[in-house]
């Protein structure tokens, strides 16, 4: 059961991040083509939120009925509805940097063997990103 516990997730990344690299979301310039409507906009990443949209769908529907993951340990229960100001700030945050670097962290991640160097420089604003909220906090 250990072994599932280690494989399985690794699994599922090495899925995620294949499914990534595929789309072109390991690719800054697809995220700003899609931000950027008015020039040279690109629609592909509506599609890969689209699919994704769609896939968590199915997986919460599946989740629900469940009692334990797939490797036994319990299920966490439903996050919070609550709407706050931490909320929209961090969301604000978030697309801010995402927009600026074309990188969210999973795409980040993919591409971390492909272009290590931007990779490090968004993993070091990510972190200090990060030390920043807990301060403030």
């Amino acid at each position: 059961m250990i072994a599932l516990r280690l494989i399985l997730p690794l699994l599922c990344g090495a899925l995620f991040g294949a499914g990534l690299l595929v789309a072109g979301m390991t690719d800054p310039a697809k995220v700003r083509g899609f931000l950027d409507p008015f020039g040279a906009w690109d629609p592909t990443l509506a599609f890969v939120m689209g699919g994704a949209v769609a896939a968590m769908a199915v997986a919460w529907r599946v989740a629900g009925r469940m009692t334990r993951a797939a490797t036994g340990a319990p299920l966490p229960g439903p996050a919070s509805r609550r709407l706050d100001a931490p909320l929209f700030v961090g969301s604000a945050l978030f697309g801010l940097g995402w927009g600026l670097a074309g990188y969210c962290p999973g795409p980040a991640a993919a591409s971390a063997l492909i272009a290590p160097w931007p990779f490090l420089a968004f993993l070091a604003a990510m972190l200090a990103g990060m030390a920043a909220a807990r301060l403030v906090r």
